[in-house]
């Protein structure tokens, strides 16, 4: 069938949607109607012959109760799938009120095999029934799509021609773009536009059209959505091979989480007579790819997917068991020496888990091993810190060198958004010339403009450009729009630096008030001290029901005082602060805090020490002294609590080894001092808010030692590296390596400018004055 028939039979089905439901639905709920039914109309016409040899396959089956029908019923029909029901399409149109149309229209629906009762489930299309029959438009809806002027079966009808799979295929396709770009806010969660496809197929099979065998090949999308993008892939293969004289068989699978999409991906493949891919397309609200993977066993050769980015995954993870309790085997892996390498990422972007999802159906044991091509925007790059998932899992894929390109695509490419994209092309057999190594292309300039755009999108890639960019690719040469790299460039160090803690104590009356309120929540706490006083302290019990009053109605006189006042009002104390609040036992430690730091006060005085290490030998001296035996948490609260920072105070020592134990190494906080005289080697406390980190490319010349020396310690020189906590992270800063600086003016041109602005200015003041000199 040629292009203009079926651009004539798309435009009928198009057409009945505004004909029969235009004051029944809103414009953007047609293809609530018209998708499912254009699926109904083409399996009813393929199912016609065969019709009354499932009817008797059926009787027969029943008689000798055989429970499980469908593989018998199949074969009776010819087809993946079959009805049972007494009806065809055409014989509903006769039917003479509403009421026995909906319950015969009802009857026909339940009659198909349970593949396509699973398509019209997803559609959701029983629930459009009522709705149709109430405003008496079953029937048309039915006429039109039988209308003696078009043949939707696969055999001529008349002056007719039948409409073969692929034809049907391409139409159901075309329908589907239409309802996406005529509703378009929503077309990019579910539709990738498919100029971007067919770049992300060539990307894929191109670097390996002269190794491909004839033979079969599976195809995979972990999101698959209506299934564009295994069909084209699915296209650009067996092109490929044709032009290479091979013969290759295709297989595809894919899993989509929406029910609508799911069931146009579903019913495209079973309407183009590929039923045994429609059964391995795997959908649902049920069968999320990251908490529910139903191709856990199996492997793949090509792979590619668009998945969802800047979408919370936080349901999945919790279905998981959380981030401490999962262990799935695709996001928590041995690389290295760590046995439990962690991939998963933030729960609020999953786009990256769905990457780690198909790099674990890698195939490791063939030829061509697997090629996986899937579009990102830009947070891929760089979020997540050194060890965080989305870090660790571009160091998985870039040590064990997978990565071959990224490609970042013009702006405003796709329906809904205009922020960039990216194609990562990944594959585990790279060629000799690759190897170590990864190219960077810019094809953010190559496109050509819509003539009307359609949502976000107003530009794509015409297949002179989709030529360009895979010719940069393969070229694998430097050039304005192609970088290539050493994995390494793209890897760092996340080095911790400390400083040392330097203090200033004093047992002063201020700062041992204040332990009054150190349990927490100070200012509450203070507030209730200035309304209950002492007793808060000495009798708690006799100001208990009071204090309990006091916190039920905390934060509600303040909100009422003044209605037209804009303040947000204090909100209500939770249960647990109001329950710790109310306990004696916090309100009798922290008055045996201030009684303790009272008393070593009244042994110590209230000196100013500027050495806080010889503060904590006095402290822990006068504490024996006493007899007063502090845990470890009470212990330094009061120290904190008389304590305040003093930039050149001298370090407070947190350990010291003897002469001769250890190496003095002040680099890693290892530092060589005396103390009452003797050499000792010492390592200071840190200071919180001193620590810093410092990223050290992988490629650093010397290492992390050379750069420390070089970029640290000249301007901080008590600072020290903790290498224990040393982590490796990977990040592609793409914009850096393509960034072009603007064009600055000359001094000749700013000069011209502020001339040209003077005279402006005089002409002006001029005209003021009435041309009356200054």
């Amino acid at each position: 069938m040629d292009q203009a028939q079926l651009n004539t039979l798309t435009n009928f089905i198009w057409n009945i949607a505004d004909d029969v439901l235009r004051d029944i639905y809103v414009r953007g709920k047609y293809r609530d109607v018209i998708l499912p039914m254009t699926v109904l109309r083409r399996l009813d016409a393929v199912l016609e012959p065969s019709k009354q040899t499932v009817l008797d396959m059926k009787a027969a089956l029943d008689r000798e109760g055989i429970a499980n029908q469908d593989d018998a019923l199949r074969t009776a029909a010819g087809q993946a799938f079959y009805n049972t029901s007494p009806f065809r399409l055409r014989d509903l149109k006769s039917r003479a009120t509403r009421q026995t149309l909906r319950d015969d229209f009802e009857a026909y629906l339940d009659g198909f095999s349970p593949n396509v009762q699973d398509i019209l489930d997803n559609f959701e299309f029983r629930n459009q029934i009522p709705r149709l029959s109430r405003a008496d438009a079953l029937g048309p809806l039915i006429e039109k799509f039988l209308d003696k002027d078009v043949n939707l079966g696969p055999r001529p009808l008349g002056d007719l021609p039948g409409l073969d799979n692929h034809s049907m295929g391409t139409l159901f396709e075309e329908l589907v773009r239409r309802f996406n770009e005529d509703n378009n806010e929503e077309a990019g969660e579910h539709w990738t536009p498919r100029d971007a496809v067919r770049l992300m197929a060539s990307l894929m099979f191109l670097p390996v059209a002269e190794q491909i065998e004839s033979g079969t090949y599976l195809l995979y999308d972990c999101a698959c959505g209506t299934g564009g993008m295994l069909t084209v892939a699915e296209e650009t293969l067996q092109q490929i091979a044709s032009e290479h004289g091979k013969q290759v068989a295709t297989h595809l699978y894919g899993q989509e989480i929406n029910g609508e999409t799911y069931a146009i991906c579903k019913a495209d493949l079973l309407i183009k007579g590929d039923g045994d891919a429609a059964d391995n397309i795997v959908g649902g609200p049920e069968h999320s790819t990251l908490s529910n993977d139903a191709f856990r066993a199996q492997t793949f050769d090509f792979m590619l997917a668009n998945p969802p980015y800047g979408k919370s995954w936080k349901s999945d993870l919790e279905r998981m068991g959380g981030k401490k309790e999962l262990r799935d085997p695709r996001f928590v892996i041995q690389h290295g020496d760590d046995p439990e390498y962690s991939l998963v990422t933030r729960s609020s972007d999953g786009q990256m888990m769905f990457l780690a999802n198909m790099l674990s159906k890698m195939k490791h044991d063939t030829p061509l091993g697997s090629r996986i091509a899937e579009v990102h925007n830009g947070s891929s790059l760089f979020t997540g810190d050194a060890g965080q998932g989305e870090s660790n899992i571009r160091r998985w894929i870039i040590e064990n060198d997978w990565l071959e390109a990224i490609v970042a695509l013009p702006l405003n490419m796709f329906y809904n958004t205009g922020i960039a994209t990216y194609v990562w092309v990944l594959g585990n057999r790279k060629p000799e010339h690759r190897r170590g190594k990864v190219q960077l292309i810019d094809a953010s300039g190559w496109f050509r403009p819509l003539r009307k755009n359609m949502g976000k999108k107003n530009c794509e890639l015409s297949p002179d450009d989709i030529r360009r960019i895979c010719d940069t690719f393969l070229a694998f040469e430097e050039s304005e729009q192609s970088k290539i790299f050493p994995n390494e460039a793209f890897g760092y160090w996340k080095v911790k630096v400390e400083r040392p803690l330097r203090l200033h104590s004093q047992l002063a009356h201020a700062r041992i008030e204040s332990l009054r309120f150190a349990s927490g929540d100070a200012d509450i706490r203070e507030a209730l001290y200035d309304e209950f006083g002492e007793a808060l302290f000495d009798k708690p019990v006799s100001v208990r029901k009071a204090l309990e009053q006091r916190l039920d109605a905390w934060g509600a006189s303040d909100g009422d005082e003044d209605d037209d006042d804009d303040t947000p009002a204090p909100r209500r104390l939770p249960e647990k602060k109001k329950k710790k609040l109310l306990s004696a036992e916090t309100w009798k430690r922290d008055a045996i805090l201030v009684e303790t730091t009272r008393r070593l006060r009244d042994e110590l005085g209230d000196d100013l020490y500027e050495d806080h290490n010889g503060f904590l030998d006095q402290f822990n001296a006068a504490l024996k002294r006493l007899g007063i035996k502090l845990g470890a948490p009470d212990r330094k609260l009061i120290v904190n609590a008389v304590s305040w920072r003093v930039e050149g105070a001298p370090p407070v020592i947190k350990k010291v080894h003897k002469a001769g134990k250890v190496d003095a190494d002040p680099l890693r906080g290892l530092y060589p001092v005396e103390i009452d005289g003797k050499p000792v080697v010492v390592e200071y406390e840190p200071d919180s808010e001193l620590r810093d980190h410092e990223q050290v490319p992988l490629l650093e010349e010397g290492g992390i030692e050379a750069f420390i020396r070089r970029e640290v310690l000249p301007y901080t020189p008590d600072a020290w590296i903790v290498e224990a906590d040393t982590k490796v992270g990977y990040e592609i800063s793409f914009t850096r390596h393509f960034y072009k600086p603007p064009v600055l003016r000359s001094l000749a041109q700013i000069s011209a400018d502020i001339l040209e602005l003077e005279q402006e200015t005089e002409g002006l003041l001029s005209e003021i004055t009435g041309g009356t000199p200054a």
